[in-house]
């Protein structure tokens, strides 16, 4: 179907940060999958993984245990503030996860009827019915109500008119450490504290959707390390496989309160999916892509701060955290500049009108930044803007 509307492209195989496409051109890849793909193309961690364990155990279905996924769950607990995991295939899946869960905590623990959950203007928290609906984005729900109940929408760090929108009948508060399809908005430290402090006085469960800014992208590890805070609930997907479909739930344990028949997912935490994020786990330690991220996003920002002094007129800002950075231009032309790149051999990603993202894979080098940033310099130099004096 048609679903999205797709560049006049035919990508064909990768390698690293490139990827090449049915005529031989090679591209630059600055989307990764949409910040999926952290160890590039073809990381021969990753082939070697996926090999091994479509040779011997795919899929067995949740009725048995299997020896990837209790790997794969002690390694995000072990480097996580969660101790419990559910697994599934999607972040939108890890996100209904955790909006079922935030309800039977509402009900069963806080005695609330009907619960509620609050989410930011500006958010994306997937595709299904409640995770579009818990999407602040009213383009998202065009032509699809009625929306799930349940949800309500504050500004997005700012701390007062969410506590002015609390009511007895709010259960949880869901938020993203930095809006990603909302424009690359990261969070600021202070509206985090302030918010956790609130959620402990009032008992009410914290949920951080981690999807895009979950395992490394941004510097650290999770995005809430950057907010000194940790989250009661947090939910995982896009870079755990690689490009290999799975996420994850992941809970504090007095928050865990699944029971047998409450949820599941036929698919989720299968052993090829495991043996891939496995796979990703541990060369992410072993490549130090954790500090790769921080070190290359230190010079990616570095350089496209260059580029918004020399195009003022057109650029107006650069932000984000590690190698998720949005540059956020004066008039919403972001789709003439990824179109552009793509015209040049760069593969880029817009995150509203007016921002354009890069988000390339973890292992990408310091000459890769530059060429990158080579290439985007002689866009903006084709757009009919004046330069800056």
């Amino acid at each position: 179907m048609s679903t999205y509307g797709r560049f006049p492209v035919v990508l064909e195989r990768g390698e690293g940060c490139y990827v090449w496409d049915n005529e031989g051109r090679r591209y630059l890849d600055f989307v990764a999958g949409i910040a999926t793909c952290a160890l590039g193309h073809a990381h021969p961690a990753l082939v070697e993984a996926v090999s091994r364990q479509v040779r011997t155990l795919v899929h067995v279905s949740n009725l048995y245990y299997t020896s990837l996924q209790g790997d794969l769950a002690l390694w995000l607990s072990t480097h996580s503030c969660a101790e419990q995991i559910f697994f599934c295939n999607s972040g939108a899946e890890a996100n209904e996860g955790a909006i079922k869960l935030a309800r039977k905590y509402g009900r069963t623990v806080l005695g609330i009827e009907a619960p509620e959950i609050l989410t930011a203007h500006r958010s994306f928290h997937g595709r299904t019915l409640a995770a579009v609906t818990a999407t602040g984005q009213p383009k998202y729900h065009k032509h699809f109500h009625p929306l799930v109940p349940g949800f309500d929408y504050v500004p997005y760090n700012d701390f007062e008119a969410l506590r002015g929108q609390l009511t007895g009948h709010t259960a949880a508060i869901l938020l993203e450490p930095i809006q990603g399809e909302g424009g690359v908005v990261p969070g600021e430290a202070e509206y985090f504290r302030q918010v956790r402090r609130l959620c402990d006085e009032r008992g009410i469960l914290l949920i951080l959707d981690e999807v895009q800014t979950g395992m490394g992208r941004t510097g650290k590890l999770w995005g809430y390390e950057h907010l000194g805070i940790e989250p009661d609930l947090f939910t995982i997907a896009k870079a755990l496989g690689g490009g290999v479909p799975i996420g994850a739930l992941c809970a504090k344990p007095r928050y865990a309160l699944f029971e047998p028949g409450d949820h599941a997912s036929t698919f989720g935490g299968n052993p090829l999916a495991c043996a891939a994020a496995l796979a990703v786990c541990h060369t992410l330690e072993a490549e130090g892509l954790v500090e790769n991220a921080r070190v290359r996003g230190a010079q990616l920002v570095e350089g496209l701060e260059r580029l918004q002094e020399r195009f003022a007129p057109l650029v107006a800002s650069v932000r984000g955290r590690g190698l998720m950075q949005g540059l956020v231009l004066r008039e919403p032309r972001a789709a003439e500049v990824v179109k552009l790149a793509l015209e040049s051999g760069l593969l880029l990603v817009g995150a509203g009108p007016e921002v354009v993202r890069f988000v390339p894979p973890l292992v990408v080098t310091a000459a890769q930044i530059e060429e990158a940033l080579a290439v985007l310099e002689q866009v903006l130099a084709r757009l009919p803007v004046p330069l800056a004096v």
